[in-house]
């Protein structure tokens, strides 16, 4: 939750959006002249929903606010989604919740051509949960395309523990997957208690008994730069450095770069990706097999 000093901040950034803000722009009629500039604290707590003397506690930085009633605070004061985020961080909470499919929908639709400026290099975009949201050819090419992957299924903790395509393809897969699991821990925040999260970990539990110690462990960690390498059948081994960062739309997403390391790298995964449909292997579950 928030210091003392974030508290005081946080009310400084309410009253500032407060005084900016005319009684017209929330639907109240000006009556009689005003000595402050903005909306009244009564105005904005009567908005809000709670009362006159604890909001002006919260603008003093006495008070810690629920997240709901800080949503109520946000909404009343028009804050936009950069000023809900930064006061969601000065109150010592996880960003916003996950968007509905509509907000996920345009998330992946702004970001599908940045996926897809990497033509060489297999890049995926995931959600709170790391449900795939997008990606791109070249990560379809190398994983095997998602869309063959039942919808409930296609999230990167289910692709890394279960999905034996991508377990056939990428060397010494054990401490990336750990990894992924253990930054999913660490960012998912209030969405450990979502019913998709639990719907996750259920499928998890049904088509990867031999790791059920895996979820049940507590350890987070920061997804680290590293470099893995993956052989696609019929291609040789490539080198590729991980790298990770958030879309600025929603910083509670989060997109997965893996660039090819060196010259030979870069010329097998272009190869690959023109090619993908020369080297699968029907019979190995949608491996690649040399052709």
């Amino acid at each position: 939750m928030s210091t003392p000093a974030t508290g005081q901040e946080l009310g400084a950034f309410l009253r500032a959006h407060r005084e900016l803000l005319k009684p017209a722009d929330v639907g109240l009629t000006a009556t009689a002249r005003r000595r402050t500039p903005g909306l009244r604290r009564e105005e904005v707590a009567s908005l809000s929903g709670v009362g006159l003397a604890w909001y002006t506690w919260l603008e003093q930085g006495r008070v810690t606010a629920s997240r709901q009633v800080l949503e109520a605070v946000a909404r009343a004061l028009r804050l936009d989604a950069a000023g809900l985020r930064h006061a969601m961080r000065l109150a010592g909470y996880h960003e916003p919740a996950t968007p509905d499919g509509a907000g996920a929908g345009r998330l992946a639709a702004a970001v599908q051509p940045v996926l897809d400026s990497w033509p060489a290099s297999p890049a995926v975009l995931v959600d709170r949960h790391f449900d795939l949201l997008g990606w791109n050819a070249a990560w379809a090419a190398l994983w095997g395309a998602p869309e063959t992957v039942p919808a409930d299924r296609r999230n990167l903790m289910w692709l890394m523990a279960a999905d034996r395509r991508l377990r056939a393809v990428l060397h010494d897969w054990e401490p990336l997957a750990m990894n992924v699991f253990q930054h999913f821990r660490a960012q998912a925040g209030p969405a450990l208690a979502d019913p998709r999260t639990g719907e996750v970990y259920r499928h998890l539990d049904a088509d990867a008994p031999e790791l059920r110690h895996w979820w049940g462990c507590h350890s987070v960690a920061e997804l680290t730069a590293r470099t893995v390498t993956v052989e696609p059948a019929g291609v040789g081994p490539v080198r590729l450095t991980l790298s990770s960062f958030h879309p600025v739309d929603d910083p509670s997403a989060l997109v997965l770069l893996f660039t090819p390391a060196d010259a030979a790298g870069r010329e097998r995964m272009a190869d690959l990706t023109a090619h993908p449909l020369r080297a699968v292997d029907p019979a190995a579950g949608g491996r690649r097999a040399a052709g």
